[in-house]
C-alpha cells in the first residue's frame, strides 16, 4: 500500500465535495474505488468518465488495476473539459 494525495478538478471536485484527499492504496483501482465509497452515483459517473494522471504521467486506457501507485504520489481526476 502507498500512501499520497488525490486532487479532483471541475466536475470531479463538485462530485467530492473536497479539492483533494489522501489515498491509501496499491493500485489506481484500489484507491478510485475508495474514494467512490459512501459518494454515490454522481461521483462514480464522473470519475468513470475522468482521465487520470498519476505523478503527472497520463494513465491512459491502461486498466486501472494495473497502475501502481507510487508512495507520495499525486494522482489528478480530470474529467471532460468543454474547449474550443
Amino acid at each position: 500500500m502507498a500512501k499520497g494525495t488525490m486532487r479532483y478538478w471541475a466536475a470531479a471536485k463538485a462530485a467530492a465535495g473536497t479539492h483533494e484527499e489522501p489515498y491509501d492504496a496499491a493500485t489506481l483501482a484500489d484507491a478510485v474505488a475508495a474514494a467512490g465509497d459512501g459518494r454515490g452515483d454522481e461521483f462514480a459517473r464522473v470519475v468513470g468518465r475522468s482521465s487520470f494522471l498519476v505523478d503527472g504521467d497520463p494513465v491512459g486506457t491502461r486498466p486501472h488495476a494495473s497502475v501502481a501507485l507510487p508512495e507520495g504520489g499525486v494522482v489528478e481526476v480530470l474529467p471532460p473539459f468543454a474547449g474550443g
